[in-house]
């Protein structure tokens, strides 16, 4: 068994599959010329600041939620890529576990096809984001080297691999969206099911791709949301009834998610890990929060969680699509001037208080300054997400 886990870890297993694939380092065919085919991407030197985070060599004790390692580097690596169907299909497959995909997609569906679907979704991906996120500061697993692993993503650069938060959030958000439908839509459960599957496997695959991550990591997230699943299923009822929760029901829903983003597990070095996490966790309060607004002050209807089966899905029209696209460009607009607002507004009051000067970016990174700020920020676009946005809709005739 530790032969097997060794050899799904293994660099090399993610550099045979991009081969496969079509895609070859620059360097490896002897050119530096910018030749058709020849594109320009990012890669890290192999193991820098990871086996000093795996060995416990930290140079300092923390530091504002940080210990003073080194970060991983990134440098320009020249890749050739031979089979560009797999390459688009792969780039795109990895922009469906990312930001661009969640702040579309699950808007869209609270605004456009059921409310009931998206607080589903929404917490079940909180919850199995928060896992996956800690999981890799815990664990402290490195991505795969480079070389032989060409690297085409930079951002995430600086994180460690154990488990893929990509495949966890896809595995999790097609898998809830399948549960949730079957008995609540009359559809063919195999399209159900194919689709799912075909989903979180693409996403999964771009993760090995873009070399961001290894098979071990891949199935690990997989098996985790899985496992999150069936233990969470029983209580799934439970999350469907928490917007008629106690009126002390909001303050709970704000500072435990704020207490665990505070005390996030100390990293060696800065990565946008913990923003990420705390943004996750504050969409989902917020998101949360403003369920319970609608509920307690009857501001817009209730997602009904026991509907009769749908027979036949009406089908798609182009007032019906003209109407959907109108809603969520509404939407959209006001859920970016609101975020714009309030992280102008939060992150003055929080330079202020601290006495940093505005114009330092690394100040942003500071515990006590990223954590408030992200938090504050993003919970305030989950209540304009769900109270305020439906009632703009009401209020010019597009419901």
């Amino acid at each position: 068994m530790a032969e097997l886990l060794r050899s799904l870890q293994d660099s090399q297993l993610v550099a045979r599959f991009q081969r496969r694939c079509g895609l070859f380092p620059g360097r490896e065919e002897g050119s530096r010329d910018h030749s058709a085919g020849l594109t320009e991407g990012v890669a890290r030197a192999p193991g820098v600041g990871h086996h000093l985070a795996a060995n416990g060599k930290s140079a300092g004790g923390p530091a504002n939620g940080l210990r003073r390692v080194p970060a991983p580097q990134a440098y320009v690596q020249e890749y050739i890529v031979k089979n560009y169907f797999f390459y688009y299909l792969f780039r795109f497959s990895a922009a469906l576990g990312q930001e661009v995909f969640y702040i579309t997609f699950l808007p869209f569906t609270h605004w456009n096809i059921d409310p009931y679907l998206s607080r589903r979704l929404i917490i079940i991906w909180v919850l199995v984001m928060y896992v996956g996120q800690v999981a890799k500061d815990i664990l402290k697993w490195p991505r795969p080297f480079s070389p032989p692993v060409v690297k085409l993503e930079k951002r995430v650069i600086a994180e460690y691999g154990m488990p893929s938060t990509h495949a966890m959030a896809a595995t999790a958000i097609s898998f809830t969206l399948l549960i949730s439908t079957m008995d609540r839509y009359q559809y063919p459960f195999g399209l159900g099911l194919m689709m799912a599957v075909a989903f979180s496997t693409l996403v999964c695959l771009s993760r090995l791709y873009t070399g961001m991550h290894t098979v071990l990591d891949v199935l690990g997230g997989v098996l985790i949301t899985a496992v999150l699943i069936v233990l969470t299923y029983p209580s799934w009822t439970l999350i469907d009834h928490l917007d008629s929760a106690s009126p002390l029901f909001p303050v709970c829903a704000i500072v435990v998610p704020f207490f665990l983003c505070y005390n996030y597990p100390v990293s060696d070095y800065y990565s946008p890990t913990r923003a990420d996490t705390t943004t996750i966790m504050a969409a989902g309060a917020g998101v949360t929060i403003g369920f319970w607004i609608n509920h307690f002050f009857q501001l817009v209807s209730e997602p009904t969680d026991s509907l009769p089966v749908v027979q036949h899905i009406p089908p798609l029209t182009t007032g019906m699509l003209v109407l959907g696209l109108t809603k969520f460009a509404v939407g959209i607009v006001l859920i970016l001037l609101v975020r714009q607002l309030v992280q102008k507004l939060s992150l003055q009051v929080l330079y202020s208080w601290f006495k940093v000067v505005a114009r330092n970016k690394e100040a942003r990174q500071r515990l006590e300054i990223e954590v408030p700020y992200k938090f504050v920020t993003y919970t305030s676009v989950g209540i304009c997400a769900t109270t305020v946005v439906p009632m703009l809709h009401r209020f010019l005739g597009l419901l």
